[in-house]
């Protein structure tokens, strides 16, 4: 671990981060040369950890390793995933293994690596508000330090220029099952907690799957492969008309650059509402190799001269859901094309239904009269990847994972971590530390291509001063 500088006692921070995700850890790891930056991190969980109910055996990322958290801003940058792999003495089995997509727990080893690196990251902080302070011209940041139980150990308060919202997203739950999802005691499941629950729902007679992206499928293939041939018992179900493979062509990819972000920022809202759901098959489809499996594991049940006891229906919703008297989970199915309906008694069910962004409001609240909205009511976010506030405030709240209706399906994207990082770091820093490239992308979107924001400043100022 390498020494960072602090503020000077009374001084603020130049840079608060809230939430230690990979998009925060891949700003705390490109913020950490910039000297004289003063930055801390906080996050209420102990530790870091990756969607630990998903690190399936066998499952890999769905970007190449190059996507780690600094390499495509900085390839020199001490925490790259190749430098990781130096350090481990695993280079020479990483180049014979010829992986350009690595396993997931090996991205989660990757990234806890990098946390045991860095002095300003903050774990067992729970963020409680923010606040604006008009006389000091900086945030007030209110926290309560947890102990190893996650209980209040103690209260504390920070105080930053700038703050960047890194808090991630929470599980979609669909509203006829949130009612059975929320009892403990009900066998119904969010797929982000299904490796804790792996071993009871081998022992259900029968198990339903819904949803009909990565995770539903990489879900559904670790129960078929684990149950005997003719006793699977499973149910695939997904509301979308196909069980389709994700949009993987080299010029398809191409809507995940900063091209493509800013031409998609630069649209009408009405026009950037209407293409998101139109733009699922980019980052909610299956991939081709595990579309594969499950098809090879399905045909090898044939060689008996039987059918596995699997059922694969697309195009059906859920109406209602609730408990029989014997225990066992009642789903009352629509299938939208046929217009019929149908009931499906199951054992448990898995909902991989994906997730949402966490409403930046419950964190923002005594900032809610200084946030400028959009039509929809939703923050705006201008091209910097920060909030639009009254000018009465000169700080910059910028904003990680919470703004894919202003910069499109890219906002989640792994591959765009380190860009949006040094994009924050160039503007907050009113220099460039990390030039970006100006095109990157063969397609043009639109006549008019967008070109990149140019910086504010063109120094550092020592110490770091406010800048809008």
């Amino acid at each position: 671990m390498t020494d960072r500088p602090t503020p000077p006692t009374g001084q603020p921070h130049d840079l608060v981060g809230i939430g230690i995700g990979p998009f925060n850890l891949s700003l705390a790891a490109l913020a950490h040369p910039l000297h004289p930056l003063t930055t801390a991190f906080y996050e209420q969980r102990p530790a870091f950890h990756w969607h630990p109910g998903l690190l399936i055996d066998g499952a890999t990322l769905q970007v190449p390793f190059l996507a780690d958290l600094v390499t495509l801003a900085d390839p020199t940058n001490p925490w790259t995933f190749l430098n990781y792999l130096r350090t481990r003495d695993r280079l020479y089995p990483f180049y014979f293994a010829e992986r350009f997509h690595i396993p997931r727990t090996e991205y989660d080893a990757y990234c806890r690596w990098v946390t045991h690196q860095l002095p300003t990251l903050h774990f067992g902080h729970q963020v409680e508000a923010i606040r604006w302070n008009d006389r000091h011209h900086h945030f007030e940041v209110d926290y309560t330090q947890l102990n190893a139980d996650g209980e209040a150990e103690a209260l504390g308060r920070t105080h930053t220029r700038n703050i960047a919202l890194g808090i991630g997203t929470e599980p979609r739950i669909p509203e006829p099952l949130k009612p059975l999802a929320d009892d403990p005691s009900t066998p119904v499941i969010h797929s982000a907690d299904y490796l804790h629950h792996r071993t009871t729902l081998r022992n259900a007679e029968h198990i339903t799957v819904i949803g009909s992206g990565q995770s539903g499928a990489e879900i559904f293939l670790d129960l078929l492969r684990d149950r005997p041939t003719g006793h699977e018992n499973l149910h695939w179900l997904a509301r979308t008309q196909a069980f389709a493979p994700m949009e993987y062509s080299k010029l398809g990819l191409e809507h995940f650059t900063p091209d493509y972000t800013r031409y998609f920022h630069a649209l009408p809202e009405s026009v950037r509402d209407e293409l998101v759901p139109r733009q699922w098959q980019l980052h909610k489809g299956i991939d081709a190799d595990t579309i594969a499996a499950i098809h090879d594991e399905l045909y090898r049940r044939t060689l008996h001269d039987d059918w596995p006891r699997t059922t694969l229906t697309p195009g059906v919703s859920v109406r209602t859901a609730e408990r029989t008297n014997n225990t066992r989970i009642e789903l009352h199915l629509e299938h939208t094309q046929q217009n019929t309906r149908t009931t499906l008694t199951t054992d448990a069910v898995i909902l991989a239904t994906g997730y949402q962004e966490r409403p930046l409001d419950r964190i923002l609240t005594a900032l809610h009269p200084h946030l400028h909205r959009d039509t929809s009511g939703r923050p705006r976010i201008d091209q910097h990847h920060r909030l639009e506030l009254d000018p009465a405030i000169t700080g910059n709240i910028y904003v990680q994972n919470a703004e894919r209706h202003t910069h499109g399906v890219g906002a989640p994207d792994l591959g765009l971590a380190a860009w949006r990082s040094a994009t924050i770091l160039n503007h907050l820093t009113g220099t460039t530390p990390y030039p970006l490239p100006q095109r990157t992308a063969f397609t043009t979107f639109g006549l008019t291509p967008q070109t990149p924001p140019a910086p504010t400043h063109n120094h550092i100022p020592a110490p770091l001063s406010n800048h809008n």
